[in-house]
């Protein structure tokens, strides 16, 4: 497995921005994505995106939210813009590797303010 090192969650008011970095070690990744989790709901995607850059949005997220990485750093970022209330929760990076085990961040607070 891998070790995945979350950074850039913060508290921010509604309407805001902020960049979520996720970096990883070791080789052999393959997909990497983001998810958040509320206290008492289930863990939910926000986006992912393969090493050849294709992505995929969770529908309340896309228009706001944009993932990208870095494959020479093995790094994941996920742009978010114009937050809202809803957006507030913990923020999960996973990188999936080739032989399909996944590995998953510690979590980075979002907390955003109406």
């Amino acid at each position: 497995q891998v070790q995945l090192v979350e950074s850039g969650g913060d508290l921010v008011q509604a309407g805001g921005s902020l960049r979520l970095s996720c970096a990883a070690s070791g080789s052999s990744i393959a997909a990497m994505g983001w998810y958040r989790q509320v206290p008492g709901k289930q863990r939910e995607l926000v986006a992912a995106i393969t090493r050849a850059g294709s992505t995929n949005y969770a529908g309340s997220v896309k228009g706001r939210f944009t993932i990208s990485r870095d494959n020479a750093k093995n790094t994941v970022y996920l742009q978010m813009n114009s937050l809202k209330s809803e957006d507030t929760a913990v923020y999960y990076c996973y990188a999936d590797l080739y032989s399909m085990l996944r590995s998953w961040g510690q979590g980075t607070q979002v907390t955003v303010s109406s």
